[in-house]
């Protein structure tokens, strides 16, 4: 006989799936033929930042199952330079030039460079989420850290006036990453968009207007 701990997780697991089958945006997906329903939140994003436009160069960091690459090949057109990165392994985009690896790492980031043509893009995106542990403290630092270095990647590859859109989740130490941001962009903002399911601590920084270093290394003002 399954034990109390056993029921609860079934009940939850059921219950979750039930949600999912019922979702809105799964359906939207499904029927418009995205991967998956995080492509509803850029297409909001994009809308409400202006985020694109035909021909950009964008570089996707986190890309699978690629229902962002998606988007991007879809609203950017066939000029658009679009170079997409993950660990794990994802079916082919049109229009997108993958690279399974870790973009941490210099083997990553030297395959993304080739890709790239050693050319600056003009936006950068990341949908980067830690495999959870359930110790929240743990998931949120590590959160928090591949936001970092999302921003460092934003930093060395964004043209100047380039943009970037990053996901964090709110919690501690948040607050300094949006300071982090906001002083490498003229315009931050913090979205949350409708496809984010509501109990989700799920939000995004848009960063407007990439201001370049000083040559000096003095920090941005």
């Amino acid at each position: 006989m399954a034990g109390p701990k056993a029921t609860k997780k079934h009940k939850f697991v059921k219950a979750w799936v039930q949600e999912h089958v019922n979702d809105h945006y799964v359906k939207e997906a499904t029927r418009l033929g995205y991967r998956s329903r995080a492509a509803f939140k850029l297409l909001e994003l994009a809308d409400k930042d202006k985020l694109l436009r035909p021909g950009m160069s964008v570089v996707d960091l986190g890309s699978a199952p690629g229902s962002w690459a998606q988007v991007l090949h879809e609203k950017l057109g066939p000029k658009a330079r679009i170079v997409a990165i993950d660990l794990l392994p994802m079916d082919p985009v049109r229009g997108v030039v993958f690279v399974r690896g870790d973009f941490r790492e210099s083997e990553g980031l030297t395959a993304v460079e080739e890709a790239l043509g050693g050319r600056k893009v003009d936006l950068v995106v990341s949908d980067l989420a830690p495999n959870l542990s359930g110790v929240e403290a743990a998931d949120q630092a590590r959160s928090v850290h591949l936001g970092e270095l999302a921003l460092e990647f934003a930093q060395k590859w964004l043209q100047p006036g380039g943009d970037l859109v990053v996901k964090a989740f709110q919690g501690s130490g948040i607050a300094e990453f949006q300071r982090a941001v906001q002083g490498q962009f003229e315009k931050v903002y913090v979205r949350k968009p409708k496809a984010s399911r509501d109990r989700s601590r799920e939000v995004f920084l848009v960063g407007k207007r990439h201001v370049a270093a000083p040559a000096n290394g003095e920090e941005p003002g």
